[in-house]
Protein backbone atom coordinates (compact mmCIF):
# COMPACT_ATOMS: atom_id res chain seq x y z
CA UNK A 1 0.00 0.00 0.00
CA UNK A 2 0.88 3.55 -0.69
CA UNK A 3 0.25 6.87 0.76
CA UNK A 4 1.29 10.02 -0.92
CA UNK A 5 0.84 13.09 1.10
CA UNK A 6 0.31 16.30 -0.97
CA UNK A 7 0.78 19.49 1.30
CA UNK A 8 1.24 23.00 0.19
CA UNK A 9 -0.58 26.59 0.81
CA UNK A 10 -4.16 27.14 -0.09
CA UNK A 11 -4.74 27.27 -3.43
CA UNK A 12 -1.53 25.36 -4.50
CA UNK A 13 -3.78 22.71 -6.78
CA UNK A 14 -3.02 19.79 -4.05
CA UNK A 15 -7.02 18.56 -5.06
CA UNK A 16 -6.71 19.32 -8.59
CA UNK A 17 -2.94 17.32 -9.11
CA UNK A 18 -4.89 14.58 -6.73
CA UNK A 19 -7.50 14.15 -8.65
CA UNK A 20 -4.93 13.74 -11.80
CA UNK A 21 -2.44 11.40 -9.68
CA UNK A 22 -5.45 9.38 -8.77
CA UNK A 23 -6.53 9.15 -12.42
CA UNK A 24 -3.27 7.84 -13.05
CA UNK A 25 -2.25 5.57 -10.63
CA UNK A 26 -5.90 3.85 -9.16
CA UNK A 27 -4.95 5.19 -5.95
CA UNK A 28 -7.75 6.84 -3.99
CA UNK A 29 -8.22 10.51 -3.20
CA UNK A 30 -9.14 12.02 -0.26
CA UNK A 31 -8.92 15.46 -0.26
CA UNK A 32 -8.88 17.56 3.11
CA UNK A 33 -11.78 19.37 2.51
CA UNK A 34 -13.61 15.99 2.58
CA UNK A 35 -13.90 16.10 6.19
CA UNK A 36 -13.95 19.93 6.35
CA UNK A 37 -17.11 20.40 4.18
CA UNK A 38 -18.79 18.00 6.54
CA UNK A 39 -18.02 19.37 9.50
CA UNK A 40 -18.08 23.37 8.40
CA UNK A 41 -22.13 23.70 8.31
CA UNK A 42 -22.26 22.94 11.82
CA UNK A 43 -19.02 24.29 13.44
CA UNK A 44 -17.74 27.12 10.99
CA UNK A 45 -14.03 27.17 10.93
CA UNK A 46 -13.51 26.45 14.56
CA UNK A 47 -10.87 24.38 16.67
CA UNK A 48 -13.63 22.00 16.95
CA UNK A 49 -14.43 21.19 13.74
CA UNK A 50 -10.57 21.05 13.05
CA UNK A 51 -10.28 18.66 16.17
CA UNK A 52 -13.27 16.54 15.00
CA UNK A 53 -11.68 17.07 11.10
CA UNK A 54 -8.44 15.08 12.60
CA UNK A 55 -10.20 12.93 14.67
CA UNK A 56 -12.32 11.23 11.35
CA UNK A 57 -9.85 11.68 8.61
CA UNK A 58 -7.54 9.47 11.70
CA UNK A 59 -10.09 6.99 11.93
CA UNK A 60 -10.68 6.59 7.91
CA UNK A 61 -6.69 5.92 8.04
CA UNK A 62 -7.29 3.23 10.15
CA UNK A 63 -9.82 1.53 8.18
CA UNK A 64 -8.30 2.15 4.74
CA UNK A 65 -5.08 0.38 6.07
CA UNK A 66 -7.14 -2.46 6.64
CA UNK A 67 -8.43 -2.91 3.22
CA UNK A 68 -6.24 -4.20 0.12
CA UNK A 69 -6.37 -1.15 -1.81
CA UNK A 70 -3.41 0.27 -3.90
CA UNK A 71 -3.49 3.33 -1.74
CA UNK A 72 -4.31 6.88 -1.20
CA UNK A 73 -3.69 10.12 -2.01
CA UNK A 74 -4.58 12.85 1.21
CA UNK A 75 -4.00 16.55 0.59
CA UNK A 76 -3.40 18.75 3.55
CA UNK A 77 -2.29 22.05 4.58
CA UNK A 78 0.61 21.85 6.59
CA UNK A 79 1.72 24.80 9.07
CA UNK A 80 5.04 24.51 9.73
CA UNK A 81 5.50 26.73 11.98
CA UNK A 82 3.10 25.05 14.44
CA UNK A 83 4.00 22.04 16.18
CA UNK A 84 0.81 20.24 16.44
CA UNK A 85 0.80 20.44 12.64
CA UNK A 86 3.88 18.82 12.61
CA UNK A 87 2.46 15.92 15.18
CA UNK A 88 -0.74 15.53 12.91
CA UNK A 89 1.61 14.61 10.23
CA UNK A 90 3.37 12.14 12.14
CA UNK A 91 0.29 10.40 13.37
CA UNK A 92 -1.41 10.22 10.05
CA UNK A 93 1.91 8.30 8.17
CA UNK A 94 2.49 6.22 11.32
CA UNK A 95 -1.07 4.25 10.99
CA UNK A 96 0.04 3.81 7.46
CA UNK A 97 3.92 3.07 7.90
CA UNK A 98 2.66 0.49 10.98
CA UNK A 99 0.83 -1.33 8.45
CA UNK A 100 3.70 -1.60 5.75
CA UNK A 101 2.55 1.13 3.88
CA UNK A 102 5.53 3.37 1.53
CA UNK A 103 4.96 7.07 2.59
CA UNK A 104 5.74 9.83 0.41
CA UNK A 105 5.71 13.20 0.53
CA UNK A 106 4.92 15.80 -2.45
CA UNK A 107 5.07 19.37 -1.38
CA UNK A 108 3.51 21.72 -3.84
CA UNK A 109 4.47 25.73 -3.92
CA UNK A 110 3.02 28.25 -5.79
CA UNK A 111 3.56 31.62 -6.48
CA UNK A 112 0.58 34.46 -4.46
CA UNK A 113 -1.40 35.91 -7.88
CA UNK A 114 -1.73 32.63 -9.11
CA UNK A 115 -3.28 30.94 -6.13
CA UNK A 116 -5.27 33.95 -5.78
CA UNK A 117 -7.16 32.71 -9.39
CA UNK A 118 -7.24 29.30 -8.33
CA UNK A 119 -9.30 30.41 -5.31
CA UNK A 120 -11.90 31.15 -8.16
CA UNK A 121 -11.81 27.62 -10.00
CA UNK A 122 -15.07 26.18 -10.93
CA UNK A 123 -13.51 23.18 -9.83
CA UNK A 124 -12.45 24.42 -6.42
CA UNK A 125 -15.95 25.83 -5.60
CA UNK A 126 -17.96 22.62 -6.55
CA UNK A 127 -15.57 20.73 -4.66
CA UNK A 128 -15.12 23.08 -1.58
CA UNK A 129 -18.38 24.88 -0.88
CA UNK A 130 -16.70 26.91 2.39
CA UNK A 131 -14.79 28.58 -0.31
CA UNK A 132 -17.25 29.56 -2.21
CA UNK A 133 -17.77 33.26 -0.24
CA UNK A 134 -14.37 34.59 -2.38
CA UNK A 135 -13.50 37.83 -0.57
CA UNK A 136 -13.60 35.45 2.94
CA UNK A 137 -11.37 32.97 1.19
CA UNK A 138 -9.10 35.26 -0.53
CA UNK A 139 -8.72 37.64 3.02
CA UNK A 140 -8.34 33.60 4.64
CA UNK A 141 -5.68 33.28 1.75
CA UNK A 142 -3.70 36.35 2.31
CA UNK A 143 -4.05 36.42 5.76
CA UNK A 144 -2.41 33.16 6.59
CA UNK A 145 0.60 33.74 4.65
CA UNK A 146 1.41 36.88 7.64
CA UNK A 147 0.48 34.30 10.30
CA UNK A 148 1.60 30.13 9.23
CA UNK A 149 4.44 29.13 7.23
CA UNK A 150 3.11 27.03 4.76
CA UNK A 151 6.38 25.81 2.58
CA UNK A 152 9.12 23.86 4.08
CA UNK A 153 12.68 25.60 4.15
CA UNK A 154 15.03 23.56 2.11
CA UNK A 155 16.19 20.19 4.17
CA UNK A 156 13.81 20.39 6.49
CA UNK A 157 11.92 17.31 5.21
CA UNK A 158 14.23 14.57 5.98
CA UNK A 159 12.08 12.52 4.27
CA UNK A 160 12.92 9.18 1.90
CA UNK A 161 10.49 9.82 -0.93
CA UNK A 162 10.02 13.44 -1.11
CA UNK A 163 9.69 15.86 -3.61
CA UNK A 164 9.02 19.43 -3.82
CA UNK A 165 7.39 21.16 -7.01
CA UNK A 166 6.72 24.22 -8.11
CA UNK A 167 3.68 24.36 -10.28
CA UNK A 168 2.89 28.22 -10.90
CA UNK A 169 3.03 27.29 -14.39
CA UNK A 170 2.53 23.27 -14.77
CA UNK A 171 -0.65 21.56 -15.66
CA UNK A 172 -2.30 19.21 -13.00
CA UNK A 173 -1.37 16.49 -15.10
CA UNK A 174 2.81 17.85 -15.32
CA UNK A 175 3.07 17.72 -11.95
CA UNK A 176 0.83 14.33 -11.43
CA UNK A 177 3.79 12.86 -14.48
CA UNK A 178 6.76 14.02 -12.40
CA UNK A 179 5.43 12.83 -9.22
CA UNK A 180 4.97 9.09 -10.93
CA UNK A 181 8.07 9.56 -12.60
CA UNK A 182 10.06 11.07 -9.40
CA UNK A 183 8.74 8.02 -6.90
CA UNK A 184 8.40 5.08 -9.91
CA UNK A 185 4.73 4.72 -9.13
Amino acid sequence: MKFILIFGPQAVGKMTVGKELSNLTGLKLFHNHMTIELLHPFFDFTSEMFHLSSHFREKIFQSFVQTDQLGMIFTYVWAFNLEQDWKEVERFCHIFRSNGAEVYFVELEANIDTRLERNRTPNRLEEKPSKRNINRSEQELKNSIEKYRLNSTNGEIEEEYYIRINNTFLSPKQVAQKIITAFQL
